[in-house]
């Protein structure tokens, strides 16, 4: 073990017990599932923190570097087109809530397409839930040693069990404070790595941002998959539907319209890290290859960084899939905090499995994001009561249009566009208007038995 390791090694140790330490302990049931403290909802700060780096993910940053290393400026905008999410389900939650009156994603489901529909749907997210932690921790290993080797596979697992063991404590109390304190953190550290980056590129910011070209084949077919994607990605994302209904209405709207923007604004601004990497010729994991070259200073700067994102989006994870066992899906008879943290314990442990099958980090957003298509027209057109078969046809065309993606089953001939996710543009475009068709047409059919029987 080098001493970068050993240093890598000191901030996952510190960083894990200061956040065991500092983590409110949950007495309640809604201390534990809801977040709260003395019977007090999350108010503007803490709720739109945690929903930002909650979605900064490991997984996410990397991304955007990688993605900005590809295709300059052009890539990192693209990723952040998936903060369009916010401002969708923050305008969709909030409707649910003032004018259905409904309590939880899962309550509008039930009430409007019957238990069926609820399982149905609690499947889509669990293997959401169960995607964020594999591809998140892989991260983490990465830069520990070569996938696949010992040193690679245990940091993971210290990790991972480190992150657990303060999510325990509190569940979603933990989270919400936690996801406070690494969003500081996350400023602070962005803002020293690009005041590194910025003075040491040749033309500072200017160059930085012209960098890219805006044509299908670099950058902008994600991007517009990633517009596509927006109305339906954050229903299956229970991490960011969960806080749209634990603060008053108004706060949890006004949270999200800004974790939007901000989320939006820290994806471009680190994606800067890969297009630094690009202007220098490197090659590789952006961040990873790009530490690298500054220097250890800025390697375990970046590291740290990717701890701080990783460890928010685990213990959100955690938290998130502990309420849909015990509190949505009423997995659990008497529900009580302990039960929860059983839960959260066997999550960890299936949910780890994945790293040793060495799957990609970008498919667990990508693929996912286009089985989950189906939800669209569900929640978008949410106040149109349709018949129940609606909800199930819309959910398999957009499992079928996965399907499609995963077995490269559509000539090229068809595609739309050219380059590197063409086929993603393509398959999503087709499969959300095939989605909205066949949501509708139950209702259609339904208005002309209406009619003859007239």
């Amino acid at each position: 073990m080098d001493n970068i390791q050993i240093y890598q090694w000191i901030l996952v140790g510190l960083s894990s017990i200061v956040m065991l330490f500092i983590a409110p302990r949950a007495h309640t049931i809604a201390d534990f599932f809801k977040g709260q403290q003395k019977d007090q909802s999350p108010n503007f700060f803490i709720l739109t923190s945690s929903l930002v780096i909650s979605w900064l993910f490991a997984k996410s940053i990397t991304n955007a570097a990688n993605l900005g290393m590809s295709f300059g400026m052009v890539g990192g905008i693209a990723y952040a087109a998936y903060y369009l999410s916010f401002i969708v389900a923050g305008l969709v939650i909030y409707q649910l809530r003032v004018k259905g009156g409904f309590q939880s994603i899962h309550d509008f489901l039930e009430t409007r397409f019957g238990k069926g529909a609820l399982i149905v749907f609690s499947v889509l997210i669990a293997f959401r839930l169960f995607n964020e932690i594999w591809s998140n921790t892989m991260v983490i290993g990465s830069y520990f040693g070569e996938q696949g080797t010992s040193m690679y596979y245990i940091s993971i697992l210290v990790f991972t069990i480190l992150t657990l063991l303060y999510s325990m404590k509190g569940g979603m109390s933990s989270s919400l404070f936690t996801d406070l304190i690494q969003m500081i953190f996350f400023g602070l550290l962005i803002t020293v790595i690009l005041s590194v980056i910025i003075p040491k590129t040749e033309g500072g910011i200017i160059a930085i941002v012209s960098t890219g070209e805006w044509k299908w084949s670099m950058g902008v077919n994600l991007l517009l998959v990633a517009v596509v994607q927006s109305f339906s990605y954050p229903f299956h994302d229970p991490v960011m539907t969960d806080r749209g209904f634990i603060s008053p209405v108004r706060t949890t709207l006004k949270s999200f319209m800004w974790a939007g923007l901000i989320g939006g604004i820290c994806i471009v601004l680190f994606s800067w890290v890969g297009v630094y990497g690009k202007m220098n010729g490197l090659s590789g994991e952006a961040p990873v290859q790009v530490s690298k070259l500054l220097g250890i200073g800025m390697m375990l700067m970046i590291n740290f960084i990717m701890i701080t994102s990783a460890a928010s989006t685990l213990d959100s994870t955690f938290s998130s899939f502990s309420k849909l066992a015990v509190l949505d899906l009423k997995l659990i008879k008497q529900p009580s905090v302990s039960k929860g943290r059983i839960i959260m314990a066997l999550l960890t442990l299936v949910g780890t499995i994945p790293i040793f099958m060495n799957p990609e980090i970008l498919s667990a957003t990508t693929i996912s994001g286009t089985m989950v298509i189906g939800l669209a027209p569900i929640f978008l057109c949410w106040k149109l009561k349709v018949p129940r078969i609606s909800f199930y046809l819309s959910i398999a065309v957009g499992l079928i249009s996965g399907l499609v993606l995963v077995f490269k089953l559509l000539p090229e001939s068809l595609y739309f566009t050219s380059g590197k996710y063409a086929d993603l543009l393509t398959v999503n475009i087709v499969g959300t208007i095939a989605c909205f068709v066949v949501y509708f047409i139950p209702v259609i059919l339904q208005k002309s038995r209406y009619a003859e029987d007239a």
